[in-house]
C-alpha cells in the first residue's frame, strides 16, 4: 500500500493542479493574443492526458488495495470511511468528461468557450483532493459515526468529510500539489534554458508554471506550521516523535536535524524554547511527551520521522527562497534569471518538490501508528492475515514500472515530435495556430 500511494500521489498532484497551469496559459493567450501561450496550452493539455490515464490506472490498483489487504479496516469503519472515496469517484469522472472535451476543442471551439469548457477540471480537480485527503483526515481524526455491537450503526456524512483535520490537511496537500506541478513543468523548460534555449516559448514555458510553484511555496510555509500546531493539539505522541521530545516539559527545544539516542540528541542544531514557542505562542507552553503513552502506543522509528519532516521543511524553504530571487530579479528587470546557479537549482526543483511531498505523507502516515484509525483501530488488527503479499507486492511494483516508463516516455516521445516541428518551419510558419487554418501542405505550397 505504500508502495501504491508513494506512486499515485505524484499523478494526483497532476490532476489537482496541471489543468490551472493549461489553462493559465490558455488565457494569457486568448486574452494577449500570444501563439506562444496557446502553443503550450495546447501541448500541455496532451500531456496532461497521458498522465491522467496513467493515474486512473494507478488509483485503480489502490482501490483493490483497500479491499484485499486491510478487510479489518473496510469490514468495520467502510461505510463512514467510504463515503470520501466514493465523492472522489464523482469527481474523476467530471474530471475525466472535461479532459475530453477540452481536448476535442482545441479548432473546434471558439476560443473563449474552449477556455471556459476546461474549468470543470480545475473545479473537478480540487474538490477530488478535497475528497481524497478528507478520507486521510479521518483516519486521524475519525468522527461523524456511532458504534454499535462494534460496527458502524449511523453515519453523518458531513461530519465524516470536514473531521477536525480536514481544515489542515486539505488545503496543505493542495498546495503541496501545486508546487509539484509548477516546479515539475518549469523544470523541464529550465534544462532547456540551461542548453542556450532562450527564445519566447522555453521563457514563457519556464515562468507560468514557475510562478504557480513559486506563490504556493510561502503559502505553503505558513500552512505547514498551522497544520503542526493542529497536530500537536490533536495528535501529541506524534508530534512528540517528530520533534524528538520524549518527556512531557515546558520550555522545549526545537531541534534541526539531529539523531535520538539513549535519551539524547546528537549531531542536530538546538534553539531553546523555539519547539514550545511553536506550539502554543509562549516558550513556557507544555509539549507532551511520547512517555506519556505506553511503548506499544508510540509510533515507530521516530528519527525517521523527525528527518523527514525536517527535510520537508528545509526543502519547502528552499523553494520559497528560490522563488522569491526570480521574483525580486522580475519585479526590477522582466527578466528570467540566466545564471546557472539558479537554473540549476531550477531544473532541479520539480524532484526536491516530490521529495518534500513524499516526506511529509511518510510523516503522516507512519506519525499515526500504530493506529490505522487513530484511537480505535489498530494497524495489526486492520491489515490482512492473508498470505502472498510479497507476491502481489512484486507485480504491483512491476505495473508501476511500466506506467513509471510510459508517463515519462510518451511525454518525451511527443516533446521530440514538437522539436521536429518547430525546426522545420520557418518564417510565419515557425509557430503552430491553434485557432488558426492549418499551415499549408507541401502540395499545395508548390502549387
Amino acid at each position: 500500500m505504500g508502495a501504491s500511494l508513494g506512486f499515485h500521489i505524484i499523478f494526483a498532484c497532476f490532476g489537482i493542479a496541471f489543468p490551472t497551469v493549461v489553462l493559465i496559459a490558455h488565457w494569457l493567450g486568448i486574452r494577449r493574443g500570444d501563439q506562444v501561450a496557446l502553443v503550450l496550452a495546447q501541448r500541455w493539455s496532451r500531456v496532461a492526458a497521458v498522465i491522467f490515464a496513467v493515474g486512473a490506472v494507478s488509483g485503480t490498483v489502490l482501490s483493490y488495495e483497500l479491499g484485499l489487504l486491510w478487510p479489518g479496516l473496510m469490514g468495520r469503519y467502510g461505510s463512514a470511511f467510504g463515503i470520501p472515496f466514493a465523492i472522489e469517484g464523482i469527481w474523476f469522472f467530471v474530471e475525466a468528461i472535461f479532459t475530453a472535451i477540452y481536448l476535442y476543442g482545441w479548432g473546434r471551439l471558439p476560443p473563449w468557450l474552449h477556455w471556459w469548457s476546461g474549468t470543470p477540471m480545475v473545479i473537478a480537480g480540487l474538490l477530488g483532493a478535497l475528497a481524497v485527503v478528507a478520507a486521510n483526515s479521518w483516519m486521524n481524526q475519525p468522527s461523524g459515526f456511532t458504534l454499535q455491537d462494534g460496527r458502524v450503526a449511523s453515519v453523518d456524512p458531513w461530519a465524516v468529510i470536514f473531521n477536525r483535520a480536514t481544515p489542515f490537511e486539505t488545503p496543505h496537500m493542495i498546495l503541496a500539489a501545486y508546487m509539484v506541478v509548477g516546479f515539475v513543468v518549469a523544470g523541464v523548460y529550465a534544462v532547456g534554458l540551461l542548453r542556450g534555449r532562450w527564445d519566447r516559448y522555453h521563457r514563457l514555458g519556464f515562468l507560468v508554471p514557475f510562478w504557480v510553484g513559486a506563490v504556493c511555496a510561502p503559502l505553503q510555509v505558513l500552512m505547514g506550521d498551522v497544520l503542526a500546531r493542529a497536530v500537536a493539539h490533536q495528535q501529541p505522541i506524534k508530534f512528540a516523535a517528530m520533534e524528538l521530545v520524549a518527556d512531557t516539559q515546558r520550555g522545549v527545544t526545537e531541534w534541526l536535524g539531529g539523531i535520538y539516542w539513549n535519551g539524547e540528541v546528537y549531531f542536530g542544531v538546538g534553539i531553546p524554547y523555539l519547539d514550545s514557542l511553536l506550539v502554543g505562542f509562549s516558550p513556557n507552553t507544555e509539549v507532551i511527551g511520547w512517555n506519556s503513552v505506553p511503548p506499544q502506543l508510540r509510533p515507530p522509528l521516530p528519527n525517521l520521522l523527525h528527518l523527514s519532516f525536517d527535510g520537508m521543511v528545509a526543502i519547502g524553504t528552499a523553494l520559497m527562497v528560490l522563488g522569491a530571487w526570480q521574483a525580486w530579479v522580475w519585479k526590477f528587470r522582466r527578466e528570467v534569471l540566466s545564471t546557472w546557479w539558479f537554473l540549476v537549482p531550477a531544473a532541479l526543483a520539480g524532484a526536491a518538490s516530490i521529495v518534500a511531498m513524499e516526506l511529509g505523507w511518510l510523516t503522516t502516515e507512519v506519525g499515526r501508528q500504530p493506529w490505522v484509525v487513530y484511537g480505535l483501530l489498530l494497524t495489526r488488527d486492520a491489515v490482512t492475515p492473508a498470505g502472498g503479499v510479497p507476491v502481489t507486492l512484486a507485480a504491483t511494483i512491476v505495473v508501476y514500472g511500466v506506467l513509471t516508463a510510459t508517463s515519462i516516455g510518451v511525454p518525451w516521445l511527443m516533446g521530440r515530435r514538437w522539436q521536429t516541428r518547430d525546426a522545420a518551419r520557418t518564417g510565419a510558419d515557425s509557430v503552430q495556430t491553434p485557432y488558426g487554418p492549418p499551415p499549408a501542405r507541401a502540395e499545395e505550397s508548390r502549387a
